[in-house]
């Protein structure tokens, strides 16, 4: 017969897994966390076991429900997609979606180990391609009627010219107002044609940091003059495979709309920072194997924040918080990263918002012994 294992082997192996795990009794007693829990929850051991399930998670949960009937039932039980996290322990634990998994644990008589695993990536990545998915929608369309819709337009802009010229002093308003309304709508057709341009992009091995310090250039003699700038950068990071005028176009409207929200804030700070985050992977179509995105590019800024309404469709074509704004901003920053094989993706709070940016790296190629020596256009892994 197979002897039965210790139970401090099972907290073994629960302590090594990489998703947050916590044992509790059936009065909710926490007794155990591993070592990714204490990251989930921003608290060590010590003070986590010193909790009850009731004080931990956010109110109304269905954690709590979900321990009893695993008691009751005696058989593991899966709720997906509830809220976790407790405003005492810090930023990194409030507001987490996770899918919770429950199951009795027979070492330990009346005990119940839940494992979380957080969907914030898969969500925002999945919501990020159903705007890219609006995008060609909306603009498909725009592409298609593009040609017809300029042709009446120049006309009645042409005619605009005219009127100005013969109408009375009290009248040109109105015909310069046509002509700047036309105008306009020949901008906003020329910001949208951008989204159907399906063409190959010519790509080179680029140093991030370089595209990041000339945003930072531009913006310091432009919308952002009176702003601080901090950089907090990994000067290891390797090269990304990428279009440098793109990407500098992608980090200046984030930057230009960090600046525009810091307009009334006392003191306004953007804050750059890069890393690398081995283990965030995506499935992309048409490629087997899975895309690694290890560059984390961030945009921080100490506004007031986007309302939270807006944050699931931030992305989509013609959402936007100005009054003025087009809504094509934050969508083209979409496509550009989605055309580089990349995600995007916003998270904002009172007093901080952060814009995350992951890309691949640069793939390295070997020397072809047939080729002249120069080096071949890296792709990405």
């Amino acid at each position: 017969m197979m002897e039965k294992p210790h139970p401090t082997l099972g907290l073994s192996v629960l302590q090594a897994l990489p998703q947050p795990v916590l044992v509790c009794t059936e009065d909710h007693q926490i007794t155990f966390v591993n070592y990714a829990a204490e990251a989930f929850f921003g608290a060590s051991m010590s003070v986590l076991t010193r909790q009850k399930i009731d004080d931990l998670i956010a109110f109304g949960s269905p954690i709590v429900g979900l321990v009893k009937a695993v008691i009751e039932r005696r058989a593991p039980m899966t709720e997906y997609r509830i809220s976790v996290g407790s405003s005492r322990f810090g930023e990194n634990s409030v507001d987490r979606i996770v899918d919770a998994f429950a199951t009795p644990l027979t070492e330990f008589e009346g005990s119940v180990a839940l494992l979380f695993q957080e969907r914030t990536m898969a969500d925002k990545i999945d919501r990020q391609l159903v705007s890219r998915g609006a995008a060609r929608s909306a603009t498909g369309l725009a592409s298609m009627l593009a040609h017809e819709i300029k042709n009446p337009l120049s006309g009645i802009r042409g005619a605009a010219q005219l009127l100005e010229q013969s109408v009375t002093a009290d009248e040109l308003p109105l015909a310069r107002l046509v002509r700047d309304e036309v105008d306009r709508i020949v901008d906003l057709i020329d910001r949208v044609e951008v989204f159907g341009d399906d063409r190959p992009m010519e790509r080179e091995p680029i140093n991030i940091h370089v595209v990041l310090d000339r945003v930072k250039l531009l913006a310091k003699s432009g919308v952002a003059r009176a702003i601080t700038f901090t950089e907090e950068y990994d000067p290891s990071l390797p090269p990304l495979l990428g279009n440098r005028d793109q990407l500098i176009q992608v980090f200046l409207n984030l930057v230009k709309n960090a600046a525009e929200a810091l307009e009334r804030t006392p003191k306004p700070e953007i804050r750059f920072s890069t890393a690398f985050r081995p283990g965030i992977r995506i499935s992309v179509q048409g490629v087997n194997e899975r895309i690694s995105l290890p560059l984390e590019i961030i945009i921080e800024d100490n506004g007031p924040g986007v309302p939270p309404d807006l944050v699931p469709n931030l992305f989509d074509p013609f959402v936007t918080t100005k009054a003025n704004g087009s809504g094509l901003g934050l969508a083209l920053v979409a496509k550009i990263i989605g055309d580089h094989g990349g995600v995007v993706d916003m998270d904002s709070r009172p007093g901080r918002t952060r814009f995350r940016v992951l890309l691949p790296v640069a793939a390295r190629t070997k020397p072809d012994p047939k080729s002249d020596g120069r080096s071949k256009e890296a792709t990405a892994p």
